[in-house]
């Protein structure tokens, strides 16, 4: 589905009362700000793949976890950005920059 799609059902999603939140790779930020999302995750990862590269499930459940806590937490307009997350024996890092608007 197109990036642009998913605003436009997110927006009507939104003014029926159902809260959404988008996940967009980097490239695409610019979409979240035009277009005034409520929430939205940016990751920092490759077009196509938003919650991680192919096979990195432990990296696709954090993106989603992120996703659903800003769902469950958010009561302004948020956008969360995930850094790029270093290998480790530990996992990949869920934290990131939150910003209001």
């Amino acid at each position: 589905m197109c990036h642009v799609s998913v605003g436009h059902v997110a927006r009507v999603l939104e003014e029926r009362g159902l809260p959404t939140v988008g996940v967009y790779v980097q490239a695409f930020r610019h979409v979240v700000d035009e277009m005034v999302l409520p929430r939205a995750v940016i990751t920092p990862h490759f077009m196509g793949r938003p919650l991680g590269p192919p096979g990195d499930a432990a990296r696709q459940r954090a993106v989603l976890e992120v996703a659903l806590d800003l769902l469950d937490s958010a009561t302004t307009r948020t956008v969360v950005e995930l850094p790029y997350a270093e290998k480790t024996q530990a996992g990949s890092s869920t934290t990131g920059r939150v910003s209001g608007q």
